[in-house]
């Protein structure tokens, strides 16, 4: 990717606020959600709506409850209530394409929120997934140098899962070659829903009679629904298991010692940027107009974007203190449990 680590730190370290830039009132802007069936988008939601609310203009949204087509109508009647600009979180990228084609063919500005929408005429705006991978590979090898791994991908339909393993992958090459590292199970996570989860993981369970001493989850949701597995035969807090999101529970899962990595990636910073892009675009500045926007051509497709990328951070025990200091989550919720002397930031 082209001048990606200078666009990167770019994105990650943006003052200016963008919608100062707009000078509009009163747009409309559409948001579809693929589903808050997880947490962390009710949070991403709260940021998005303030942030609109401040520039003067209107959120309307959908939830497409994780079916693709539901979203497809979801984004018609987004448009039919008159949205000005479309922030669309894909529960299928390559389903939700005609909907979003429609949308810019009509004029209004797409933004590909959080997941790859390969349309040169849409913006996007995520968190470095493939970093994401590598901070989630790097912690759990940390642990555990050698051993039988498995991998609970995302979902198949969304790009990001690949990002995500290709991350972890770079990060594992070294140990795999020199066969320090056997990858003993991998398998993509219908939906990204943690039940799915559960029962990909009980299948490597049961293939390898138990013998997994690391688990790589692409997220807190599959994290939790793998644990959840290695607690019904004992394993859990004895195998490390990475996530991302920083989920108030895998947070609490973090003190408790049964998760050992959540990424965080701080979806307020996120939802707030998405929608002063919003008021941007809506107000007729062009894609290349956003402060810190950079090309991005790695997707499946290769096609190139215009796109901003916010940096995440790695969580574990040793720095709980940073997501309560932030006001990311209470004390009292991520010491839920912990044994007193044994956490830091519990005692």
């Amino acid at each position: 990717m082209r001048k990606f680590a200078a666009a990167l730190l770019a994105g990650a370290v943006l003052t200016l606020p963008l919608v100062t830039l707009a000078q509009a009132k009163g747009k409309v802007v559409g948001v579809s959600w693929s589903n808050f069936q997880e947490e962390r988008w009710k949070t991403d939601e709260a940021a998005m709506k303030a942030a609109i609310a401040a520039a003067g203009d209107k959120y309307i949204s959908a939830d497409a409850q994780s079916s693709a087509q539901k979203q497809l109508t979801d984004i018609e009647s987004l448009i039919a209530q008159g949205a000005n600009v479309l922030i669309v979180l894909a529960q299928d990228a390559s389903a939700v394409a005609p909907a979003v084609q429609k949308a810019v063919d009509e004029g209004i500005p797409v933004i590909g929120y959080d997941r790859l929408i390969e349309n040169p005429q849409a913006f996007y705006i995520t968190f470095d997934n493939k970093e994401v991978g590598r901070m989630q590979a790097r912690a759990v090898l940390a642990v555990k140098p050698a051993g039988n791994y498995a991998f609970i991908k995302g979902s198949s339909s969304d790009p990001n899962a690949d990002f995500l393993f290709s991350g972890q992958m770079e990060v594992l090459k070294d140990a795999v070659d020199a066969g320090k590292v056997k990858n003993i199970g991998e398998a993509y996570t219908d939906g990204w829903l943690p039940a799915n989860a559960q029962k990909n993981m009980e299948q490597i369970l049961t293939k390898t009679g138990n013998k997994v001493d690391a688990v790589v989850a692409s997220n807190d949701g599959t994290a939790g629904g793998a644990i959840a597995a290695l607690a019904a035969q004992g394993l859990a807090g004895s195998v490390p298991v990475s996530g991302q999101d920083g989920d108030h529970a895998a947070i609490n899962r973090i003190a408790l010692g049964t998760q050992t990595v959540s990424v965080w990636k701080d979806a307020r910073e996120l939802g707030k940027k998405a929608a002063e892009i919003a008021a941007l675009l809506a107000d007729g500045k062009k894609m290349s107009d956003v402060p810190g926007v950079m090309k991005f051509n790695d997707g499946p497709k290769k096609v190139e974007m215009n796109s901003l990328f916010l940096a995440p951070l790695p969580i574990t025990r040793e720095n709980l203190a940073v997501v309560i200091d932030a006001g990311w989550i209470k004390r009292d919720e991520v010491c839920q449990g912990v044994k007193p002397g044994t956490v830091k930031v519990c005692r």
